[in-house]
């Protein structure tokens, strides 16, 4: 899959069906500075897409863009930042869960762990949810480049064990030095292909 063209459409402080997003969309989940915002500009080509910020908590906002007038790329607020109050975790979980809730168009989640460091409560939390709510998710595991490539098993392993997936499910990825980047494109485009035709999925 190439990414042809990619815009903002809007920012969501709270998700309704109703709003102007009837596309098929792929969503982007995970914990606070894992790496979300840096991922959508590597993957659509374009440095400032997406705000990014050294500061965990920076996307605290739905904020949802067009990719190839085909689908909705749905950057969802990181979770697990410590430095909010009790009231604005409990907003951002609710913003979060009425968003899995009620959208109709959700098809897939890329679920963003970082590699170097095992799993949170929180991303075991997360993965739970999907699986509950039998969300389809691919894990990404980002930060790829701090880690050499011989080493990354030793730090893939216990992330398979805590989010239960197999090691050749992650997509090691990194926006340093692209890698892992071709084959998350791929791995949409064969998402989108079947959400867009599953007549032809067996």
């Amino acid at each position: 899959m190439e990414i042809k063209t990619a815009s903002f459409i809007t920012s969501l402080a709270d998700y309704h069906q109703d709003d102007p997003i009837n596309l098929p969309q792929l969503a982007v989940v995970g914990r606070s500075n894992v790496g979300k915002s840096t991922l959508i500009n590597t993957l659509c080509n374009r440095k400032k897409l997406c705000k990014t910020s050294s500061k965990p908590g920076k996307t605290r906002l739905i904020n949802v863009f067009l990719i190839n007038e085909l689908f909705h790329l749905v950057d969802l607020p990181g979770y697990g930042f410590a430095k909010v109050d009790k009231a604005e975790k409990r907003r951002w979980g609710l913003m979060m869960d009425r968003y899995f809730q009620e959208s109709t168009h959700l098809f897939h989640v890329l679920h963003l762990v970082d590699i170097r460091h095992e799993p949170t409560q929180d991303d075991i939390d997360m993965n739970t949810y999907f699986r509950q709510m039998n969300i389809p998710f691919t894990v990404i595991c980002t930060k790829a480049d701090k880690i050499s490539r011989g080493a990354r098993m030793k730090h893939i392993a216990p992330i398979c064990r805590s989010l239960l997936v197999q090691p050749w499910e992650l997509i090691p990825f990194s926006s340093e030095d692209g890698s892992g980047r071709d084959k998350l494109l791929e791995t949409i485009g064969t998402l989108i292909d079947e959400e867009m035709n599953p007549q032809e999925v067996e």
